[in-house]
């Protein structure tokens, strides 16, 4: 089946690309360094939800790494993956009390968020990103021609 819509190509589609892949890295890695600004209270609180401190700090390493992955384009697919999985799970773990408005609107948010992050895991990161900067070899070693 081809498409009656003309393809995206060169650089709107990569000034696309790019525009994506920072609007959706920007919540993570604020979010990321609001946690470390505000460890101590952040901790409590999610503590007080039956998160470990461990799963606490993990959370905070994976939104700053995949987060910037995400951003500067690099093991773009993986981090988009993780992150929507993230969503996924925070989803369904902490905003399932449908009858608050608030969490019904965090619920969706996170499997709107996911959905975008497995849009770009499955298109890919575009030219302008590390992964189109590095050698060939490299590029087929994560994924992309």
């Amino acid at each position: 089946m081809t498409s009656t819509y003309p393809e995206l190509a060169g650089g709107p589609r990569n000034a696309l690309l790019l525009a994506a892949r920072l609007l959706l890295a920007f919540i993570f890695v604020h979010e990321g360094v609001f946690l470390i600004l505000n460890f101590d209270s952040a901790a409590s609180a999610t503590s007080k939800l039956g998160v470990p401190n461990v799963v606490f700090v993990a959370t905070i390493v994976l939104q700053l790494f995949a987060g910037m992955a995400i951003a500067l384009g690099i093991f773009t697919r993986l981090g988009a993956i993780a992150l929507a999985i993230f969503c996924f799970l925070t989803a369904f773990m902490f905003h399932t009390h449908f009858g608050v408005r608030d969490e019904l609107l965090h619920f969706e948010k996170d499997l709107a968020i996911a959905g975008g992050l497995l849009v770009l895991a499955l298109h890919g990161v575009g030219d302008w990103s590390v992964e189109a900067k590095l050698p060939r070899y490299l590029r087929a070693r994560l994924g992309r021609s």
